[in-house]
């Protein structure tokens, strides 16, 4: 074999070689037709091995060489002779096509302008409203007394060392004001012993309170879920001196206990009712049964069997728990927002204090069946009214509590304008945001011109003022407060306070 000097002979017999032992290179001798792309390209193939290959090529050529060219030669001249591409080809136009599936579109109708048509509103078609399910239904409590059936113990029993401390006769003594300097100093020696932090519920307490007996600390507190607990810190009875009921189910807005009768302990909650602790009979009585959900009550009687009941809806009902059944006496609508507080006047037991989402009014109980127009209207309140209680003795001072400031107004004379005396921001605007749990912004019941707030942010802080502005006292001590409260409380007669958490922890301060 000669060289050539363009190389063709050297191409031409590696591709030779890789057909003669077999490597990817198609048989013709095979009677399966090979493709057009495949003829073509061995048909440019041949077509350069005879331009590149003369008679000396040729000649070297084997003798099954020259049989499988000839081979090739008369299978192409046959495929050609048939014209078998050109009848495919006529045959189905499209082969070779993709086609693609098209999905079928839904005809939407068309809108048209009630307007131009001059049709009324009214005959379009509505849905229908009632079918579809109400989100954050009340979910009303068992009718009737329930019993009271600690959850946190096995033994259904009331224990005796409880209800001693529960039919205590408060301390009757008047209490007088004292000096400013020697009320600081009393706070300034306040601390929290080790065993004055109990658990007493699982959930956020939303409600506290103490009860008026003085030879033992004795509190009551509410969560979010209903739930109602007792604690004594330090007593042997219960779970560590803890007790927990589930007469609610829903949360606990707000309890109170009486300091004439303090056997009575008196809950509100917003799944609709208010129920009275009777420890002689181990029930929670059902006293009163509402659609709405109850945000805050106050005794309206001296002797405390007359209340004063307020919803969020901003409706009151005066409530008597001696007549039978579960209704109110009359129900008045104030129609001034969403209502946060009620409170009544502590000497003159005809007129309370709302704080509704639009400001503070007061009203004469005397004349809400003629008119709902009030008394007296607390004016300069800009933001949202959280709270509006009367000073714990005389009544003379209104302390309300909004999301811009604290204010307090005189009312020993109450006129159609009552004037104000402070207004001041104590640097804490989050905590005055109306919240799950009762407003902290409180009358210290044994200082009538004081008054203390709790901070619902990190680091917190309880601060006492005077009614004139002035910062009486701060408690901001890591022994002290450990941590954000969303519950605070004064003792009714000892130098006491209460604070409640968010995981259900009572701490109190002596």
């Amino acid at each position: 074999m000669h060289i050539m000097q363009n190389g063709t002979t050297e191409n031409l017999g590696l591709r030779r070689s890789a057909r003669n032992i077999g490597l990817q290179t198609p048989n013709y001798c095979d009677p399966v037709r090979p493709t057009k792309r495949i003829r073509d390209e061995f048909e440019k193939e041949d077509s350069i091995e005879s331009e590149s290959s003369g008679p000396e090529e040729n000649d070297t050529l084997s003798e099954f060489e020259l049989k499988r060219l000839e081979n090739i030669r008369q299978n192409q001249t046959f495929l050609s002779f048939l014209h078998l591409p050109q009848l495919a080809q006529m045959l189905n136009p499209q082969l070779g096509k993709r086609t693609y599936r098209k999905r079928a579109e839904a005809i939407l109708p068309v809108r048209k302008s009630l307007r131009l048509q001059k049709k009324n509103p009214e005959s379009v078609v509505m849905l229908d409203l009632s079918t579809v399910p109400k989100k954050n239904v009340m979910v009303h409590n068992v009718k009737g007394p329930v019993p009271m059936y600690p959850v946190n113990l096995q033994d259904s029993q009331l224990p005796e060392g409880l209800l001693h401390l529960w039919t205590e006769e408060p301390i009757q003594h008047e209490w007088k004001k004292v000096d400013l300097h020697v009320y600081k100093e009393g706070l300034q020696n306040m601390h929290r012993p080790e065993e004055q932090v109990v658990k007493v519920l699982k959930r956020w307490i939303s409600s506290a309170a103490f009860h008026p007996c003085g030879s033992s600390l004795l509190m009551a507190a509410g969560d979010e879920c209903g739930q109602v607990g007792l604690c004594s810190p330090g007593a042997t009875w219960g779970d560590n001196g803890v007790l927990q009921f589930e007469p609610h189910t829903s949360s606990v807005s707000h309890m109170a206990f009486s300091m004439l009768h303090p056997s009575t302990l008196i809950t509100a909650s917003y799944d609709g009712t208010a129920r009275a602790v009777h420890m002689e009979r181990a029930v929670f009585d059902e006293v009163y049964h509402s659609d709405e959900q109850l945000k805050g009550f106050d005794f309206l009687s001296h002797d405390c069997s007359t209340l004063l009941i307020g919803d969020v809806q901003g409706e009151v009902a005066i409530v008597d728990t001696r007549t039978p059944g579960m209704s109110h006496e009359s129900l008045h609508a104030l129609g001034q927002g969403i209502l946060y507080s009620v409170h009544v006047h502590p000497v003159q037991k005809q007129y309370f204090v709302v704080a509704v989402n639009s400001g503070v009014r007061i009203y004469d109980i005397r004349s809400l069946k003629e008119s709902t127009q009030p008394v007296s209207v607390l004016d300069g309140h800009i933001r949202c009214v959280s709270s509006a209680y009367f000073s714990p003795d005389t009544g003379n001072r209104v302390l309300t509590a909004s999301m811009d400031r604290l204010r307090v107004f005189d009312t020993s004379q109450l006129a159609s304008s009552t004037p104000l005396m402070t207004s001041f921001d104590v640097g804490e605007r989050q905590s005055m945001a109306p919240r799950r749990s009762q407003q902290q912004a409180l009358w210290d019941p044994k200082q009538e011109d004081c008054f203390m707030v709790s901070t619902m942010k990190e680091p917190n802080k309880i601060k006492v003022f005077h009614e004139s502005g002035h910062l009486a006292h701060m408690f901001d001590s890591p022994d002290q407060l450990t941590a954000v409260f969303s519950v605070i409380a004064f003792h009714p007669s000892r130098r006491a306070l209460l604070q409640g958490d968010s995981q259900g922890w009572l701490h109190v301060l002596i």
